[in-house]
């Protein structure tokens, strides 16, 4: 994800420095030797990290190298807590962070369409939308420090449960020996409709193009599906919040993931998990 964002920055004319371990840099970006060196001159430092407990550690490191009075603009999906842990870590060092995850996966990253929901200060905020109109089509402010991780968690709650509703209502269809298209045709059209069916719509050959076409090769992982329906029944136990919905999608796609057959599919995968045997 962030090799394609930090691209669109550099060809949108950016002076941009990056670091990855694991990946090469992209075109029109420097190589920075490390992830201190990247952010040491930066008015603006973003990061995109796989967890908390990694964001916690790269902002311990990288916030003591930033200049006074620049943002940490952190695009990863993440517990709540990390990230309003990290925005006290930088707000001691007059630095400002903003919470910024992303929705529309690495698609969107490369096209420069993907949603930001970001937590933070409101001049931070501002000081960031001119990057985040290169790298997207929309960044909606949430509100204090957290409210963009809480944003995604909802947001990504809704997106797992519609999903397997929509493999679950398929695998229904077909058991009743109605046409996959005759149902697409009428709940895209009706009170069934969601974006799982009309715009990522999990069975092959129906709707717009989406990774059910091309052997469900990951738009978006249900690997990273996982993650943040954990992520969204963790804030739930801490909260004190009633998801039932929320909680059997985590445990659906848990078993999934780690003893089925979804571990590095798209997460609208789940369709096959529902029609075997058929």
């Amino acid at each position: 994800m962030g090799g394609p964002m930090a691209a669109n920055l550099a060809a949108a004319g950016h002076d941009v420095q990056g670091f990855d371990p694991a990946a090469p840099t992209p075109d029109g970006v420097t190589a920075a030797q490390d992830a201190t060196a990247a952010v040491k001159e930066a008015d603006v430092a973003i990061t995109m990290l796989p967890n908390g407990a990694i964001l916690r550690d790269v902002a311990s490191a990288v916030l003591p190298a930033m200049r006074r009075g620049s943002v940490l603009l952190d695009c990863s999906t993440v517990d709540v807590e990390s990230a309003r842990a990290v925005a006290e870590m930088g707000a001691d060092r007059g630095i400002a962070v903003l919470d910024a995850p992303v929705s529309g996966g690495t698609g969107g990253a490369a096209a420069g369409t993907l949603t930001f929901m970001v937590g933070g200060p409101e001049d931070a905020f501002a000081t960031a939308k001119p990057l985040f109109d290169v790298m997207g089509a929309k960044a909606v402010h949430c509100g204090p420090s957290g409210s963009g991780q809480a944003a995604k968690i909802c947001n990504n709650m809704i997106l797992g449960i519609t999903m397997i509703a929509t493999c679950e209502a398929f695998a229904l269809a077909d058991r009743l020996g109605l046409d996959r298209q005759a149902l697409y045709d009428v709940a895209s059209t009706s009170s069934g409709q969601s974006w799982s069916l009309t715009t990522y719509c999990p069975a092959p050959g129906i709707g717009p193009k989406t990774p059910a076409d091309n052997d469900y090769r990951p738009g978006f992982a249900a690997d990273l599906m996982l993650k943040d329906l954990r992520l969204a029944q963790q804030a739930a136990d801490a909260s004190g919040a009633d998801t039932p919905l929320g909680r059997a999608a985590r445990d659906l796609y848990e078993a999934f993931v780690e003893r089925e057959d979804g571990k590095g599919r798209d997460f609208s995968a789940m369709l096959t998990r529902f029609t075997r045997g058929d």
